[in-house]
């Protein structure tokens, strides 16, 4: 036991940190702007659903030029200047008093946004010892996890008691608390230079090939994550669970705090296929549960078994996708596998969207269990049955 490679160094826990507060600035903003754009701008709810879509696609487009960059200039470098950007963008939100105004600056903070994620995902995969890097990943995830659940709580309620002047203020010093632990982390020279390469700039630079199988299940199944950050807690006020729908996230979030030293350690011992079948069907199993709720028992335990079979499945694919890459195309792999998993996310906003205005809600999530289901079929075409592929016509050439 003392002979393992230690995983909670100084470099972990400040990209981490970093991490945790990138995503809580995320969140405090993502729950209280619409609202801010149509109670104090008074724009229409399709410009203040704006508000997100800009930030996320500019996410989107700048994360793999983010990590065609970190393949050129380093990822310590990257993280800096993305860190900085996302922290100086965070105190203009104070001063526009239009939607344009305030859609500018959600661009630049979702490129700063983009390029910062990608960055900690490439450091991370980086610094965590190879034998532990499952284990490692899960507990980077759940910094995001954290910021998920903690994230809604502050700024909502810092609107409601004091107004949306303090909660700029508030997520102006958690920006600039990601930059100040971001700042913390240090990377070997040698390590950095290593990382430098004089690539052609290309379309075909701007992702890696290696990750985008596994990142195609996980923007497939983002869709249905997606269901459940729109409209759980819209779910839970139809069937009268309204009292228990913010504690939805916290249970996610406790069994993942709870389950992560076990699934970590089983992924790095045992493989993704042992870890990933189970999570699927726990899923699916959770989506029939929260589609049957009829009281706080049901609609919890559901939040519990989601918790345990997607919030270990997301780091199980990111973990997938950093190892099916050269050590250093990780940041690329990193961009890559985010960009597509957002694009899932995007997209399943907008589709969701469309699929609750013709349907029940209860039959809208049974149905998720369903897709889920197929989820699990790509993961076996896209990744199972690839690997296996591929092992097999390595041993064929090594016999020839």
């Amino acid at each position: 036991m003392s002979n393992k490679p230690k995983l909670w160094t100084k470099n972990f826990i400040g990209i981490s940190a970093s991490n945790f507060f990138l995503f809580l600035t995320f969140y405090i903003l993502l729950v209280t702007l619409p609202s801010y754009a149509l109670n104090e701008l008074h724009t229409s709810a399709s410009q203040a659903g704006l508000m997100t879509t800009v930030f996320l696609l500019s996410a989107i487009i700048s994360r793999p030029l983010a990590g065609n960059w970190l393949e050129r200039a380093g990822n310590k470098k990257v993280l800096l200047t993305a860190l900085i950007l996302f922290a100086a963008a965070a105190p203009f939100y104070l001063f526009p008093k239009t939607t344009a105004g305030f859609l500018v600056i959600r661009l630049l903070h979702g490129i700063g946004f983009g390029m910062a994620t990608t960055a900690a995902g490439a450091i991370v995969a980086d610094i965590i010892p190879f034998s532990r890097r499952g284990e490692g990943m899960g507990y980077f995830v759940l910094s995001t996890n954290m910021a998920m659940v903690l994230g809604p709580f502050v700024g909502l309620m810092t609107m409601q008691q004091w107004g949306t002047k303090i909660m700029f203020i508030i997520s102006i010093a958690v920006a600039i608390g990601a930059l100040i632990t971001g700042l913390s982390v240090k990377l070997p020279k040698q390590e950095q230079d290593e990382q430098k390469v004089a690539a052609a700039f290309s379309v075909r630079n701007l992702f890696e090939l290696s990750a985008v199988p596994i990142a195609i299940v996980g923007g497939f199944l983002a869709i249905v994550y997606s269901a459940l950050l729109s409209f759980v807690s819209i779910y839970a006020a139809q069937i009268h669970l309204e009292h228990v729908s913010s504690l939805f996230f916290v249970i996610y979030a406790v069994v993942l705090l709870i389950s992560r030293p076990f699934t970590g350690k089983w992924l790095d011992l045992y493989g993704p296929n042992v870890i990933s079948f189970p999570c699927l069907i726990l899923f699916a199993i959770g989506m029939v549960v929260l589609s049957q709720s009829n009281g706080a028992f049901t609609f919890l335990l559901s939040a519990g078994l989601i918790g345990l079979g997607w919030g270990t499945l997301f780091p199980t694919f990111q973990t997938i996708a950093i190892q099916n890459a050269e050590p250093r195309k990780r940041g690329l792999a990193t961009a890559t596998f985010l960009s597509i998993y957002d694009t899932g996310i995007a997209f399943g906003s907008f589709l969701v969207g469309i699929i609750a205005a013709k349907m029940e809600y209860s039959s809208m999530y049974f149905i998720c269990a369903f897709y889920i289901l197929i989820g699990a079929g790509l993961f076996y075409v896209l990744h199972t049955k690839r690997k296996a592929t591929t092992k097999a016509q390595s041993r064929a050439q090594e016999i020839s």
